[in-house]
């Protein structure tokens, strides 16, 4: 019999909320988890040593398009797949281009085959199809392959919304058999044995429907129907207005099936992450945490800052009085304010290094909760926190 790809185990819930263990060829990975991102092929301004020893990350993302143009799969394959190439030991999922690729609006052409485009590189034509995303996926080595879907807006019509959605349903199909393929013929995987590692990849579904209920539910179904090692909600944070994620969260996370992981794609907020938790979300994954610590925007306890403000110009306070990490420990808002200022880039990577260790501490606190049947207060108490410099303008 074929080892099972990952390993997921749910040890207590809460209400919806679920406390469990993913376990994957490389990492044993404790959920809920937020996955900093590595779009090519590295977490904008943080060393993969904080990340592993501070931050603790036992999974990071890799974006398939951007690592498709460039290096490119030629590449990737000659450092014998990603994890070598960029010296990542631990375990990595990799979207399938789907939605880098729909937001090329003005220079991208759909068909049922799949989708042409011109790179944002130099403008060069390129192709990928649902066989295609899982080949270079293939070639890239990681743990967790997201299956090739179409993200339609989050406003999109009932009509549209369903014409896309039974694209992707086909195209999941199709995902499907090309990986099942690959794995088969033991594509690019002999490298693993230089690892002592083996086993295959893992493939998730992507569920769609923008903001219609009727068509996350149908979207779901047929998604289920093919069958895969874990399921996504896909097409949420992309313009809607957020109680309609929430609802849609409410609507479909519960669904979908509990013996597999559950992963929102793209999302998001603090806020948005503890929400989706209490349904039932187990992985999530977004660029928020770096982007903004790249604009001087720091998470706190107490609600998000801005260390750019000229209130912070002689404050001796730490970015979070309730933080542990190093920059926390270290360093004053005022020092760090000083570093903008002067445009050393160093602030960019001490407040990225900051938020990331903010989400995953986050994440460590709605585990613990939810063990200890605690998380719906929790989450109102963390939620309710985190408003205060807001409402007070702290």
């Amino acid at each position: 019999m074929t080892a099972k790809p990952i390993d997921f185990s749910i040890a207590v819930t809460d209400g919806n909320a679920r406390a469990g263990t993913l376990r994957t060829r490389r990492s044993v990975i404790d959920t809920p988890v937020f996955m900093p991102v590595g779009t090519q092929g590295s977490v904008k301004g943080v060393r993969f040593e904080w990340l592993e020893d501070e931050i603790d990350a036992r999974i990071i993302l890799g974006n398939t398009y951007h690592l498709f143009l460039r290096p490119g799969t030629d590449a990737i394959r000659h450092f014998l797949g990603l994890h070598k190439f960029i010296s990542w030991e631990r375990s990595i999922l990799t979207d399938s281009g789907g939605f880098q690729v729909f937001s090329l609006s003005e220079r991208r052409k759909l068909t049922e085959e799949g989708v042409e485009f011109s790179s944002h590189l130099d403008g060069s034509p390129c192709f990928i199809s649902p066989e295609v995303s899982m080949e270079i996926q293939s070639a890239l080595g990681s743990e967790i392959v997201m299956v090739f879907d179409e993200c339609p807006a989050g406003d999109a019509g009932h009509d549209a919304t369903k014409i896309s959605l039974e694209l992707t349903a086909r195209w999941a199909k199709r995902s499907r058999e090309r990986f099942d393929e690959l794995q088969a013929a033991g594509q690019d995987t002999g490298f693993l044995a230089s690892e002592g590692l083996s086993g295959r990849q893992a493939l998730f579904g992507i569920v769609q429907g923008a903001g219609h209920l009727d068509l996350r539910s149908e979207s779901l179904e047929k998604t289920v129907e093919v069958g895969f090692d874990g399921y996504a909600i896909g097409g949420l944070s992309v313009g809607e207005e957020k109680s309609v994620m929430y609802d849609v969260l409410a609507h479909t996370a519960p669904q979908m099936p509990a013996g597999s992981p559950r992963y929102l794609m793209g999302v998001g907020t603090p806020e948005d992450m503890l929400t989706a938790i209490g349904h039932g979300v187990d992985m999530f994954d977004c660029v928020i945490p770096t982007r903004n610590g790249r604009t001087g925007s720091a998470f706190t306890s107490r609600g998000k800052i801005n260390i750019r403000n000229a209130k912070f110009a002689l404050d001796g306070a730490p970015l979070d009085p309730e933080c542990e990490c190093s920059v926390c420990a270290r360093h004053s808002r005022g020092y760090l304010r000083h570093l903008y200022q002067a445009g050393e880039m160093a602030a960019a990577t001490l407040i990225s290094h900051h938020n990331l260790y903010f989400y995953a501490s986050l994440m460590r606190a709605a585990r613990i909760a939810i063990r200890q049947g605690r998380f719906s207060a929790f989450a109102a108490d963390t939620i309710g926190a985190m408003s205060e410099i807001d409402v007070n303008g702290v």
